[in-house]
């Protein structure tokens, strides 16, 4: 049997890029944001003189995602145990005490709500 030479295209970032039978990157991580951004900037203004390698970059995001999702599907949970439609910021807080432990839960709901605070109120 003789296979088909004709090459498939498809539009990517403005340009014609012929599309290969494996699967790319950005179809895997569909539906995450990509953290490694913030991390290196938080990671400079906390230590300045440091570096961080892909790799652990790429730890770091997957598991900024990983803990994301877990609070969003509890606080989902929670948000159907009561018989709501809408998701309030009760149903976050006590999704990230329920997942969290002891110290780590109060200064995450802490410092999401001076986060949010200042959010609204700049």
């Amino acid at each position: 049997m003789v296979r088909s030479i004709v090459k498939q295209y498809r539009y990517f970032r403005g340009r014609l890029t012929p599309v290969s039978g494996k699967k790319s990157y950005l179809s895997t991580t569909f539906g995450h944001r990509n953290y490694s951004l913030y991390v290196k900037r938080v990671l400079k203004e906390v230590v300045p003189q440091r570096a961080i390698s892909s790799y652990t970059l790429e730890v770091m995001n997957t598991l900024i995602n990983d803990i994301f999702e877990r609070i969003a599907v509890e606080a989902h949970h929670l948000m159907c145990s009561r018989n709501r439609c809408t998701l309030t910021p009760e149903d976050i807080r006590k999704a990230v005490y329920l997942l969290l432990p002891g110290k780590l839960a109060k200064y995450a709901v802490v410092f999401g709500d001076e986060a949010v605070h200042r959010y609204v109120h700049s």
